[in-house]
C-alpha cells in the first residue's frame, strides 16, 4: 500500500509560519488528481483546511485559513506543500494531508489516500 510522508510540522510563535509538505515516495504527483490538507484540534472534530483541483491547480481555503494559508503543487519535487503565515494558537492541532483526490469540493478533497498526520502547535 502506498505510504503518504508529511513533514514540516512543529513549534511556532503567533504571528510565525511553517511550511508543510507531503509526497509519497516514490512516486510522482498526478496532475489529473486533487490533493490537500485536513487539520483535527485537540477534542473538535477532522475539518478541511484546503484543497488544490487537478488540472489547473486552484487552491480553495476554509474561511479560518484564508488569506493566511497557501497550497501548492511541486512537480519537479513531488510534493504538495501548506504555507502557514499568521499563524494562530487556534491553528494548533494535527494535519493530514490527503493525496490522489478525486475531487475538490468547499475545500476539501475526496476520495483520497491519507497520511499519518503532523502535529502543529502554535503557542507563545
Amino acid at each position: 500500500q502506498l505510504q503518504v510522508e508529511e513533514s514540516g510540522g512543529g513549534l511556532a510563535q503567533p504571528g510565525g509560519s511553517l511550511r508543510l509538505s507531503c509526497r509519497i515516495p516514490g512516486r510522482a504527483l498526478e496532475s489529473r488528481k486533487a490533493y490537500g490538507w485536513y487539520r483535527q484540534a485537540p477534542g473538535k472534530e477532522r475539518e478541511g483546511v484546503s484543497c488544490i483541483t487537478s488540472g489547473t491547480g486552484t487552491g480553495y481555503y476554509g474561511d479560518s485559513v484564508k488569506g493566511r494559508f497557501y497550497i501548492s503543487k511541486d512537480y519537479v519535487n513531488n510534493t504538495v506543500y501548506l504555507e502557514m503565515d499568521n499563524l494562530k494558537p487556534e491553528d494548533t492541532g494535527v494535519y493530514y494531508c490527503v493525496v490522489r483526490c478525486d475531487y475538490c469540493s468547499n475545500f476539501r478533497c475526496y476520495n483520497g489516500l491519507w497520511g499519518q498526520g503532523t502535529q502543529v502547535t502554535v503557542s507563545a
